[in-house]
């Protein structure tokens, strides 16, 4: 069966807004465990290139504060899924990377984001 009156708008931005409660549901929950193990700051990189990608590395400060693996693989996945909501695709062909920044006390997060791509210019002349 086919439908040729596909909404693609309408279902991009239900999944926005799908994506956007999930979000904020992992962000309330990540950063109470956060709070409560007494940290300020968390600074998260990712790296996406050629269909892939993946959160490079996590660090919280205070540094002598050490995150039990599972709650680090938490806290990249949402860094991974809040850098892709706002900059979906962006690990495809040349990718993109950046860094979020999560203030804990204020509950802020800084997204610095940077987008790959190649440049061409290319002339042809025949018959000069």
């Amino acid at each position: 069966m086919t439908n040729l009156q596909i909404d693609f708008s309408a279902m991009a931005a239900q999944w926005r807004a799908e994506r956007e409660i999930t979000l904020k549901a992992s962000r309330a929950e990540l950063l109470a465990q956060l709070r409560a193990r007494g940290i300020s700051e968390v600074t998260a990189e990712y790296e996406g290139y050629g269909d892939s990608g993946n959160v490079e590395d996590v660090i919280v400060q205070p540094a002598e504060v050490q995150l039990p693996q599972q709650l680090a693989t938490e806290v990249g996945d949402f860094a991974w899924s809040l850098a892709y909501h706002h900059h979906p695709g962006f690990e495809n062909n040349e990718g993109g990377y950046g860094t979020l920044t999560w203030d804990i006390a204020q509950d802020s997060i800084t997204l610095d984001h940077a987008d790959r791509y190649v440049e061409c210019a290319h002339s042809y002349d025949e018959g000069l």
